[in-house]
């Protein structure tokens, strides 16, 4: 992502009118690599977000809320020691490296004021943010870089702080254009963007990209290739940009990948010309709050599902392989009527049997027909011990047919479980709502906890999805398996409307019924929302099961979410993502 020198310093300048003279009241670190300041400044509480993670590194002013750990983290407390009650001074800016250190006020343990330096490096995977005193030492940091990591640049306490090594770039603000591509004339091994990019501070490639769409020339050939008129457009663009950022005129906004704006792509302080489908923001703040929220919450939730969506697929792997194995096992004794059979038949021509034969042919008179069948014989045995022989195969293998048949259904039952949870999961938008799934697969026994009450109940749990549908009725979707029984067995009436796709993972679907029928419109609306929030979303013909509330019932000993129903009709819907962002109740 874009967040490259310009940016820093658009947000430098925008810190640097909002903080200043502000206080430092509040410090929390929600995330091992973030931390919130809450500031009192010119009369407004404001919340400043840096974050030193390895996809997402930043600094703004933020409006998101998150729940912070019982216990705060070392760094937290360090950090509240040394500025709690300080006073922002200044906002640094270092010549469009990706650099930013806020300068705060405060008294110490000795009643003295001392200034200390809380600095964010946004620099990828290795982005960190880092707290200096007034004599340059390093008090701490919320990433440790010691002489095994790096050998040029340690980040330990008590180590004098040392910036980042720089590039060899010149700032726009001192380039000199003239030369400049008079020089670049000379260079034909590297693209224009390249040569841009390699050359000047702070510069992204999508700002060397713009550059060129501004000029009107294909960025992948060298300047050396390019007529004097080319060179004379990116100059012109290049003269405009500097005027830009020299007089800090910004304008913040996200780029999109279409002309709906819900996915954002990129974002930058400056106009971005070469993508039309652009929100302009008023605050730069605002458009790395917009950008990164999604993005960075998103990245949160993926790394939170990751172990139990492994868990869940290796569960899933061990019970397909188990399936096929009974498969298998059916098919072998697919034929056991026969060993009974060849049985009988010994035992009733067992005087018409030599002794030693290898085989025998006799008549079937089970048939219709009374065809003659030939039956393999040991040798070694007696007829009556053949006959014997068979039955003893015969009974082993109904036994085995009986304990299979039960095993097959133990696992497919398994399987429809274990897809709901998976499907639920990777529907999961809410870090309690992976909670909660997490804590379902602790209780079923597919996941183990690595420390003695680690995880704990959580006192509130999260809330169904609530709908409206258009005849007013309130419709509500469970969110995870112990939502769903909650949802039908404990807080619905017996006269309520339940609805689930056939045969599909999905969640439980709810219809309060507030009068005598409930109407055929706000039915079809509820098939769809099961449809919807089941594994055939992106499917177009989707068979959704309804029946009365009363209609359904657990098993005993079944788990999470799993019931069965009877005396129920099916409809045949297409999931429509806009009626489901229609209906649903915003609170």
């Amino acid at each position: 992502m874009p967040f490259d020198g310009v940016v820093v310093k658009s947000v430098a300048n925008e810190l640097g009118d909002l903080l200043v003279g502000g206080r430092v009241e509040k410090i929390f670190q929600p995330e091992k690599d973030e931390i919130l300041i809450h500031i009192r400044a010119k009369g407004e509480n404001l919340k400043l977000l840096l974050s030193a993670s390895a996809t997402h590194p930043r600094i703004h002013i933020t409006d998101v809320t998150k729940e912070n750990p019982l216990n705060p983290p070392v760094f937290c407390m360090l950090l509240r020691k040394h500025l709690t009650g300080g006073r922002v001074t200044n906002i640094g800016f270092h010549d469009f490296e990706r650099v930013l250190s806020l300068h705060i006020e405060s008294i110490n343990e000795l009643g003295d004021l001392t200034e200390k330096k809380l600095i964010i490096e946004i620099m990828g995977r290795h982005s960190n943010i880092i707290l200096v005193n007034d004599e340059n030492k390093i008090l701490d940091s919320i990433k440790h870089v010691d002489n095994e990591v790096s050998s040029i640049r340690e980040v330990m306490p008590a180590r004098p702080y040392i910036m980042p090594p720089g590039q060899e770039k010149t700032s726009i603000l001192d380039l000199d254009l003239d030369s400049f591509l008079n020089e670049a004339g000379n260079i034909s091994d590297i693209s224009i963007e390249k040569h841009l990019l390699n050359s000047l501070k702070g510069f992204s490639p999508l700002l060397c990209r713009e550059i060129c769409f501004r000029a009107g020339v294909e960025g992948k050939y060298s300047f050396s290739n390019l007529p004097a008129d080319a060179r004379d457009r990116i100059k012109n663009e290049l003269a405009i940009l500097k005027d830009s950022i020299g007089r800090s005129n910004f304008s913040p906004l996200i780029i999109y990948n279409d002309k709906e704006l819900e996915s954002p792509l990129d974002f930058h302080c400056l106009h971005i010309k070469q993508n039309p489908f652009i929100r302009v923001l008023p605050t730069m703040s605002k458009v790395l709050d917009m950008f990164y929220s999604t993005k960075d919450n998103f990245e949160r939730l993926k790394q939170k599902k990751s172990d139990l969506l492994k868990v869940l697929q290796n569960n899933l792997d061990r019970l397909n392989k188990k399936l096929a194995l009974q498969q298998d096992k059916l098919r072998e004794i697919a034929d056991r009527e026969n060993l009974k059979l060849f049985g009988e038949l010994i035992t009733a021509n067992i005087y018409c049997i030599s002794k030693g034969a290898k085989q025998a042919t006799v008549q079937n008179y089970y048939s219709e027909d009374l065809e003659n069948i030939v039956i393999s014989l040991d040798e070694n045995l007696s007829p009556q011990e053949n006959a014997q022989k068979y039955f003893r195969q015969y009974t082993k293998a109904k036994s085995a047919f009986t304990n299979t048949t039960k095993q097959l259904e133990e696992t497919n039952r398994e399987l429809v479980y274990l897809e709901s949870v998976l499907h639920l999961l990777e529907n999961c938008v809410l870090v309690q709502e992976i909670e909660e799934i997490r804590q379902e697969l602790v209780e079923q026994g597919y996941l183990t906890l690595k420390r003695k009450n680690s995880f704990k109940k959580q006192n509130k749990v999260s809330e169904p999805f609530h709908y409206r549908s258009s005849d007013g009725l309130d419709i509500f979707v469970g969110k995870n398996n112990r939502q769903n029984d909650l949802l039908t067995l404990k807080s619905s009436s017996s006269n309520d409307t339940w609805l689930h796709t056939r045969n599909i993972p999905g969640s439980h679907v709810i219809i309060k019924k507030l009068q005598h029928t409930i109407p055929e419109r706000t039915l079809l609306e509820a098939a769809i929302l099961a449809a919807y929030h089941s594994k055939a979303k992106m499917s177009s013909t989707v068979p959704v099961d309804y029946t009365l509330v009363k209609n359904v019932k657990k098993p005993p000993g079944s788990k999470p979410g799993m019931v069965t129903y009877d005396h129920f009709k099916t409809l045949i819907v297409t999931p429509d993502e806009a009626l489901v962002n229609r209906l649903k109740v915003t609170k």
